[in-house]
């Protein structure tokens, strides 16, 4: 019995993991690009030593250049986070793929001093 149960837990894993995107939505991989990529830019504009009024400024224009950099617009960027945030579980694995690429960014940064 333990072992149908394993069985089918499985089986529904994988088959929400197949499940088709909408269109206008980005795939796990991409967003975790793009997400690193924002990541990145919120950290580099608050070590600017500005104040919070213009950081709130300037980030937009590093924002910009992110999806440019992507070839996608804002609009897509948040419907696709809406999507994966209906699934807290979803997107905790987003963001542990996330912070596990910017801890490996981080370690080759500090490897290259």
């Amino acid at each position: 019995m333990k072992k149908i149960t394993a069985i089918l837990i499985a089986l529904s894993f994988f088959a929400c993991s197949q499940e088709k995107l909408p269109e206008g939505v980005l795939s796990e991989d991409k967003m975790v690009e793009v997400m690193i990529d924002i990541h990145l830019a919120e950290g580099l504009v608050s070590t600017f030593p500005i104040h919070y009024d213009s950081s709130r400024v300037l980030y937009p224009l590093f924002e910009k250049e992110v999806f440019k950099k992507h070839q996608l617009s804002d609009s897509v960027f948040v419907r696709s986070l809406e999507y994966y945030m209906r699934d807290a579980r979803f997107m905790d694995r987003l963001y542990a793929r996330t912070i596990d690429s910017l801890h490996v960014i981080e370690k080759e940064g500090n490897n290259n001093q």
